[in-house]
């Protein structure tokens, strides 16, 4: 079952597996990154960085069987890394609560918390999911509250 979905431009990282790993008891992560899928080192990083006992599938976006992974048993985290991944996914049939968690600084971009930077069209197409009933949160690590993206 997918426990959490989360952006985060980092993918699997330190607050990934110190943080939400343990806190959501999180068996399986799936990465679902373009990018990652054709990089062969930042793969095997990835899947030596995380505990033994948590399962690592790295696919494409469009790739990922988003309805199996939500009604099958083991406990899983989507990793995305950007605002359009989200889009994508939750075009080819991701649902449920999007959380915003790290999302890099960059040119054109405004702080929507400590961590989270957003475009305007970003923060657009993600208030359009949310009037279409996703809810979107901003919380970096577990041990902080979460807010609402306004």
């Amino acid at each position: 079952m997918i426990s959490f979905i989360r952006i985060d431009s980092r993918l699997i990282h330190g607050q990934v597996i110190e943080g939400w790993l343990p806190h959501l008891k999180i068996q399986r992560i799936v990465v679902a990154d373009d990018a990652t899928v054709s990089d062969p080192l930042a793969r095997a990083a990835m899947s030596l960085a995380v505990p033994p006992d948590v399962d690592v599938l790295v696919s494409r976006i469009d790739d990922v069987p988003y309805r199996k992974l939500q009604n099958d048993g083991p406990r899983t985290l989507v990793l995305l890394r950007d605002v359009d991944a989200a889009v994508r996914a939750y075009a080819r049939g991701l649902s449920g609560p999007l959380n915003l968690g790290n999302v890099h600084a960059g040119p054109e971009r405004l702080a929507v918390s400590r961590s989270v930077f957003l475009t305007d069209a970003e923060k657009q197409q993600l208030l359009d999911l949310s009037r279409d009933g996703l809810a979107v949160s901003i919380q970096a690590v577990p041990n902080e509250p979460a807010q609402a993206l306004r």
